[in-house]
């Protein structure tokens, strides 16, 4: 009996071995290599992919992580990572080291803003970022460090104002912060940066590839997020490019990787 429960003391949730890992990976049309590993009731980051130096693109979305170890930080070939829609409250110094990184979806977790390392300013190359869906009120100031940076959520959070450095990101184009409470003060903000002035900035992301919480409030918004041009029903076109089977707005998870590059 004692031997059982030893056995019973870890967390649980589905083990990846290497063999699974390395059966998983496909390559991109353009020659990435990525792992999806995506809804697997994964509790515990799979260390067996330290043995996959050149993987690319790493999908760990809708499992049931709640820490990402030091060794993360080893993984210096990822240049796209998606970690929405788990239990993680906190992020490990060591995501500096990824500075090929340059999409981070971390939406729908239990971040606090205790939990964001300063570190993170230094992913030099990061053009996406989505922290929607979390328990922030404030960002490390070393974040204006992210020049490359054009994306950013921030969308469901506890901000009451928005980082100043926040202005002065050389790169940065879209800015998604609705339905924080700094809206009953200065009203929400879902804007792009344009010759134009600024216009409503929108997260796309295919229906089946949220969570059912998610699902369900992207869909009470649904009268309000195509309030823009239609062509046909399920049908949102934005930018002159036609989405089929997007819903909108402020997704946890990106649209195709295609779609963002």
């Amino acid at each position: 009996m004692a031997k059982g429960g030893k056995k019973g003391g870890g967390a649980k949730g589905k083990k990846v071995t290497l063999k699974m890992a390395k059966n998983a990976v496909r390559v991109t049309t353009d020659g990435h290599r990525r792992l999806d590993l995506s809804n697997m009731g994964i509790a515990t980051f799979p260390k067996c992919l330290l043995k996959l130096p050149d993987l690319n693109e790493l999908d760990l979305s809708r499992n049931q992580l709640k820490k990402l170890p030091d060794f993360i930080g080893d993984l210096v070939s990822l240049s796209w990572m998606d970690l929405h829609s788990n239990q993680l409250d906190a992020i490990p110094e060591t995501v500096s080291q990824l500075v090929a990184l340059s999409h981070l979806n971390l939406s729908n977790n239990r971040l606090t803003s205790a939990g964001l390392p300063p570190s993170l300013g230094n992913l030099a190359r990061l053009q996406s970022l989505n922290l929607g869906m979390n328990r922030l009120d404030t960002l490390p100031p070393t974040m204006v460090g992210l020049c490359s940076l054009q994306e950013l959520g921030l969308f469901d959070n506890l901000f009451l104002s928005l980082p100043e450095f926040i202005k002065v990101l050389p790169s940065i184009i879209k800015l998604n912060t609705k339905r924080n409470p700094l809206s009953y003060a200065q009203g929400d903000s879902g804007a792009t940066r344009g010759e134009g002035g600024l216009e409503e900035g929108v997260y796309l992301a295919k229906e089946g590839s949220l969570c059912g919480s998610c699902l369900e409030s992207c869909k009470k918004e649904r009268s309000w997020m195509l309030g823009g041009r239609r062509d046909r029903e399920g049908d949102v076109e934005s930018r002159g490019v036609t989405y089929s089977g997007l819903i909108t707005p402020n997704s946890v998870a990106q649209a195709n990787q295609e779609q963002w590059r």
